[in-house]
């Protein structure tokens, strides 16, 4: 016999129990009304083909990839006629909306596997996600992304809202804090990398081919903020762009200006550096003086900011402002003095040593040629060593040439002079503040294996540019990562040439909220750090953990064989990569439940890149998309891969899913 107490709380018991799953089944009788009443309005005619299909799905906020649709379409439509019934529609709908992994996750945190009640929504966020949340953020959750609002109204979440949020940009694996302008802009510029464009007029090779304006709206919309201009002599008076002595196309100065100053500031508030490579006569130099100075306006730096009057401004300091990077004759204090007054005519001559990265390759070939000569006799050895010693010596000999420049155009330089770099020690006795230096991609590489240290020393001081060898007529580049280890700001690249090296590029400067600006680590800013990113070992190591556990609607092939790769790019003892197993015939939902884990030194400096490729027996495999982010904008947790093209379009809905975890 049950006695009183016993009796009230097994009635109480089974009423909370009943009440449960009365409204467990109010849910899901609702879940199946909602779904109805958002599609039944499209099978009123009968059944509907794969244009409808996509459609509807897009409706119900699922993101599609028409190739792949076609392929579930026809998977599930059973007459074979190119139409489906309600019933198979909802099939298909669940094959795109209904991603096991997800579904797995929703179960697991789901008491009855049917509704996840806001307390267990707090609970994965805490746990999986590592967001600090509260009721209200929970709330809010259920709010925006619940689409069932008898669901909501009872603050709790079905397997529908779970995916919606999922898939949201709330998952995706880059910060959103890093999606806005976080870091201290207030420090000189110097302190900064900057997103810059080598010949930005090009958009092929650098011999054959047109130079077009739309090289810099693509280089500013795309976060530049360092473009570079080659300058020549025009007919008719008018400067022109191109690069010159070859067969390029030439497009006049001053529409190239115009263009700049209508896209500069679109993307980033930040300053623009206009890096002129002047060849014009100082006629033509004026002409190009009063272009900048009538189209720009007051955007155009043409003075000294009270606050900076010896020392570089800060890029906040230098908002919806554009620099002007030029040969420049005397101090700013004389350019000053000349303020206001009338410079035009006034040409003054000076001497300069010509800009030539072609000695380190001479070096090499006449090293070359000395090792073969060593094969020879004693004597022709001798010989001949002596004849090669010479050539280097010949090579090595400096080239003097007259420039003159015109009063005018140089006096709007301010504080970005460009400076022959004539080594560390000559920079550390003489180079001004406002003097920056631009070193060819060959000659810096030398400087940063053999001078690491002195390299980052002179970084901390003195803004510095590297670009590409002339070797690279086919606008080839570098991989920037091995000139950012020693703190150069300004590494420029062709930004019309994809690959590796501009998806470095282009997901380094996704951080700070894509504004061209990135605030440089501090191993690379203080110098009692005496840091070197050749002999670095990290206090307290990052360990990174990536759960790839699988892919989503990839770009589909022939084959269908993908497989993932993770590369890190970084100091060189972080610089690693690692790869999945092949799943076969599976571009729609791959899975390879993989778990990698990297040992990263200077976090600080480190880039990941998720690399989808289809397997192949011959040859290269075949790119399907990649993502590319700082490691420390990596988001923790259960997060989103987007794939983004060669050329660097989104390739959405195409994605990767994985389990990201590492100690700040």
């Amino acid at each position: 016999m049950l006695n009183v107490q016993e009796e009230v709380f097994m009635i109480i018991h089974h009423h909370i129990e009943a009440s449960w799953q009365r409204q467990t089944f109010l849910n899901l009788f609702f879940l199946h009304t909602w779904f109805l009443s958002v599609i039944q309005e499209d099978f009123r005619a009968g059944r509907i083909g794969v244009d409808k299909t996509v459609k509807l799905l897009e409706k119900l906020d699922i993101r599609c990839d028409g190739n792949h649709v076609k392929y579930i379409f026809k998977e599930n439509d059973i007459h074979k006629n190119g139409k489906i019934t309600i019933e198979e529609f909802r099939a298909i709908y669940r094959n795109f909306a209904y991603r096991r992994e997800v579904v797995q996750i929703f179960n697991a945190y789901s008491s009855n596997r049917k509704i996840l009640s806001e307390q267990n929504l707090i609970k994965f966020l805490k746990q999986e996600q590592y967001v600090k949340t509260s009721k209200s953020i929970a709330s809010e959750i259920i709010q925006k992304y619940e689409p069932i609002e008898e669901v909501k109204k009872q603050h709790q979440m079905t397997i529908e809202g779970f995916l919606r949020y999922m898939n949201s940009n709330d998952c995706l694996l880059f910060k959103k804090d890093c999606t806005h302008v976080y870091q201290d802009m207030t420090r000189p510029l110097s302190d900064y990398f900057i997103s810059s464009s080598h010949n930005t007029y090009l958009i092929s090779g650098q011999l054959i081919g047109p130079s077009d304006l739309w090289g810099y709206a693509s280089a500013l919309v795309k976060g530049c903020r360092c473009l570079e201009i080659d300058c020549w002599d025009g007919s008719q008076n008018e400067p022109v762009v191109y690069h010159g002595h070859t067969l390029t196309s030439k497009i006049l100065f001053k529409t190239v200006i115009q263009v700049i100053n209508k896209y500069a500031f679109m993307a980033s508030d930040y300053p623009v550096v206009l890096s002129l490579e002047n060849h014009c006569s100082p006629q033509q130099q004026e002409i190009m003086a009063s272009n900048l100075q009538s189209i720009l306006g007051d955007t155009l730096l043409s003075d000294v900011l009270e606050e900076f009057p010896n020392e570089l401004p800060s890029p906040e300091a230098l908002k919806f402002k554009i620099l002007i990077k030029n040969k420049k004759i005397g101090t700013i204090e004389e350019t000053i003095g000349r303020l206001g007054s009338d410079k035009h005519g006034q040409i003054v001559e000076c001497e300069e040593e010509e800009e030539d990265d072609d000695d380190e390759d001479a070096e090499e070939d006449s090293k070359g040629h000395i090792n073969m000569i060593k094969e020879s006799k004693e004597k022709e050895m001798e010989e001949k060593s002596s004849l090669m010693r010479n050539l280097i010596s010949y090579s090595k000999k400096k080239k003097i040439r007259k420039i003159k420049i015109a009063l005018e155009l140089s006096d709007l330089v301010i504080y970005t002079k460009s400076e022959k770099f004539k080594g560390f020690h000559h920079a550390q006795l003489y180079q001004k503040f406002n003097e920056n230096n631009s070193i060819g991609e060959l000659h810096a590489r030398k400087l940063s294996k053999q001078k690491a240290r002195e390299f980052i020393s002179h970084t901390n001081n003195f803004i510095t540019r590297i670009y590409p060898k002339a070797t690279r007529t086919d606008s080839s580049n570098y991989i920037p990562q091995e000139f950012w280890n020693v703190g150069c700001q300004m590494v420029a690249l062709n930004f019309q040439t994809p690959g590796l090296p501009m998806d470095l590029q282009n997901g380094k400067f996704l951080d700070n909220g894509g504004c061209g600006y990135l605030l440089k680590p501090e191993i690379l800013r203080n110098p009692k750090l005496n840091f070197s990113p050749n002999e670095f070992k990290g206090y307290n190591p990052t360990t990174l953990s990536i759960r790839l556990i699988s892919g989503f609607q990839l770009p589909p092939t022939s084959k269908n064989d993908p497989l993932v790769q993770i590369e890190i790019y970084g100091i060189p003892d972080d610089q690693t990569k690692q790869q999945t197993h092949v799943v076969r015939k599976n571009a729609f939902a791959p899975r390879w439940n993989e778990t990698f884990t990297f040992t990263i030194h200077a976090p600080e400096m480190a880039l990941v890149r998720f690399v989808a490729e289809n397997q192949s027996t011959i040859g290269s495999n075949e790119f399907l998309g990649q993502y590319t982010l700082p490691l420390l904008c990596m988001d923790k947790g259960y997060r989103t891969i987007p794939l983004f093209s060669k050329t660097g379009d989104n390739l959405d809905p195409a994605s990767l899913f994985a389990y990201v975890w590492y100690h700040e």
